[in-house]
């Protein structure tokens, strides 16, 4: 008779160890459901019911068990690619631009952003991937294709600007990339022939300019050299001149002395006299440096 009373009393002490097990994960889900943590690089929307009940800041935060749910938003920097953006530049060629646009959400606008859009795709796609093509022909239009390649940057710049200004709402337009520019296979291979071209032209104006700076150089030269036997002969002409006057000079000095003293001319005719007389006399020739009337009249 015992055994069946045990039987009776096991079921209810099993009933109740149940009721006591649900119980206790009903008081752990409510404790441990009730906190929550936000990474730094994110921000929580607070939903109560539905309704927006406040932003969670990064940290740990707390919630009422199956009343609050979160939402966690990025304010972090994210990038999207635009892979192929028709557009046709001002001298009317077809190209296809690839386009990085980097945003981010502000903390401060995360609310905003969920009331309206509920996610950052949806914003993304309503906002900024509606409004990329427009912006990419509005300025790319102003660009003829070869100043739209040579002028890279500044294009990125201005497309930068635009989308910038384009784009109002929850988000922060940080850069906008022109990552690369193609257009039709025909065009550039008359870009490529037309560059060809202007390298030949420069070459044969560089080959050009050193001829000239060649000529120039020889010609310098040569006036160098030039110059140079003119001064020679004018140095030796004057040398020459000098030389001349200075011979006369002493001629004349000479003359004027002579004059000035007629024996001298004796006296140096008998100092280079070597005392020979000579052997054969001319009729009615004077005796060498024997002036005989002279000496008479001495006498």
């Amino acid at each position: 008779m015992n055994r069946p009373v045990n039987l009776m009393v096991n079921p209810k002490r099993w009933i109740s160890l149940a009721l006591f097990a649900v119980v206790a994960i009903l008081l752990l889900t409510v404790v441990f459901g009730s906190w929550y943590t936000i990474d730094q690089g994110e921000r929580g929307v607070q939903l109560r019911y539905g309704a927006v009940a406040g932003i969670a800041e990064p940290g740990l935060n707390f919630k009422l068990p199956f009343v609050d749910t979160v939402k966690e938003i990025s304010v972090q920097n994210q990038t999207i690619i635009y892979q192929s953006v028709e557009s046709y530049s001002k001298d009317q060629q077809s190209a296809t631009l690839r386009i990085s646009v980097s945003y981010h959400v502000p903390a401060s606008s995360v609310e905003e952003l969920y009331s309206q859009y509920g996610t950052i795709d949806k914003m993304v796609e309503r906002l900024i991937s509606r409004k990329v093509p427009d912006e990419v022909k509005n300025v790319f239009g102003r660009y003829t294709a070869i100043s739209a390649i040579q002028d890279r940057t500044k294009l990125g710049i201005d497309i930068n600007q635009g989308l910038k200004e384009g784009v109002t709402g929850p988000v922060m337009i940080d850069s906008v990339q022109v990552e690369d520019v193609t257009f039709s296979d025909a065009y550039e291979q008359s870009i490529e022939k037309r560059m060809m071209a202007e390298v030949e032209i420069q070459t044969k104006r560089q080959n050009l300019e050193t001829e000239r700076i060649n000529a120039e150089i020889t010609v310098t030269q040569a006036k160098a050299q030039a110059d140079s036997a003119l001064a020679k002969a004018q140095a030796e002409a004057e040398a020459i001149r000098v030389r001349g006057i200075a011979e006369a000079d002493a001629i004349k000095a000479r003359g004027e002395a002579l004059r000035q003293n007629a024996q001298l001319i004796a006296l140096t005719q008998a100092e280079k006299w070597d005392g020979v007389l000579p052997t054969t006399m001319i009729p009615g020739g004077a005796v060498p440096f024997l002036n005989l009337k002279s000496n008479t009249d001495t006498q």
